[in-house]
């Protein structure tokens, strides 16, 4: 009889703190790969002040993600089996202009959350590094390993940055060049060059053998503008609404910023690399 009462009082307890699946509200982002690391460390900290929700996120890349989207909102379907799409967080912000001008997703909600600069690392243990990218790029013995423009959004920035500081772009003995940030940062560590030039959250990952001595400077700053959008669709705006507030709070800067992210500029933004 005691051994019957004790399992009836686990069976109660366990029924009131532990929930069904399906009594969780979910909130589904449709999402670039390129953003994956802020959207799911935002995600869960949203679940953390929002214990009754659940927030699900799909990847998908450019062309894709704006085809998935279309054709939920012209053929009214659910969304690969998870119900409709919340929000919208691509890797850059031209595709919500898009979406915006389809009404795919509703005008005036985008709000930029983080900015990804460009900056000049060094091996942890170098101890006499360049104060700045100008003093790197001045002193022609200091080896830059850069990206290839051609083959990553990375080279891309840096050559627009080297041009506008009045370099002819990632030539010459003096620049190592690879195909992305892993190769940029094998070849620094290597001992190939002196220092390298990678997006922030790249410097952030690998924080325990490079720092970031400086972030670029030049006449046109190559800053990349991320920000999240209300589906046109969303089955439950207040949510959405709290979820893009929480955006901007002091706790997502902190978090972000943990993670390489510069601070949203004000107001929506936009892709400011052109």
């Amino acid at each position: 009889m005691r051994c019957l009462f004790v399992l009836l009082v686990g069976f109660i307890f366990g029924l009131t703190v532990s929930k069904p699946a399906e009594a969780f509200e979910s909130l589904v982002i449709a999402a670039s790969p390129s953003v994956a690391g802020p959207v799911e460390a935002l995600s869960r900290q949203f679940e953390a002040t929002h214990p009754d929700v659940r927030v699900k996120i799909y990847y998908d890349t450019g062309i894709s993600l704006r085809q998935t989207i279309s054709t939920v909102e012209n053929r009214g379907i659910y969304f690969i089996g998870t119900g409709p799409i919340h929000l919208v967080a691509p890797g850059g912000d031209e595709l919500i202009t898009r979406l915006q001008q389809k009404y795919y997703v509703l005008p005036g909600t985008a709000v930029s959350y983080a900015t990804v600069a460009l900056v000049l690392v060094v091996p942890e243990s170098l101890v006499d590094a360049p104060a700045s990218t100008e003093a790197a790029l001045r002193d022609a013995r200091i080896r830059i390993a850069v990206a290839d423009p051609s083959l990553s959004s990375l080279g891309d920035a840096t050559k627009r940055w080297l041009e506008s500081s009045g370099s002819a772009g990632p030539a010459g003995d003096r620049f190592d060049v690879s195909a992305d940030a892993a190769g940029v940062l094998d070849h620094l560590l290597n001992g190939r060059a002196d220092v390298g030039i990678v997006f922030g959250p790249d410097a952030v990952r690998e924080a325990q053998r490079v720092r970031v001595v400086a972030e670029v400077s030049g006449k046109r700053e190559p800053v990349t503008v991320h920000s999240m959008a209300m589906e046109r669709s969303c089955p439950n705006r207040t949510l959405c609404q709290e979820f893009l507030a929480a955006l901007r709070t002091p706790g997502a800067r902190t978090l972000l910023q943990s993670l390489g992210y510069g601070p949203p500029p004000d107001g929506s933004g936009g892709d400011r690399i052109r």
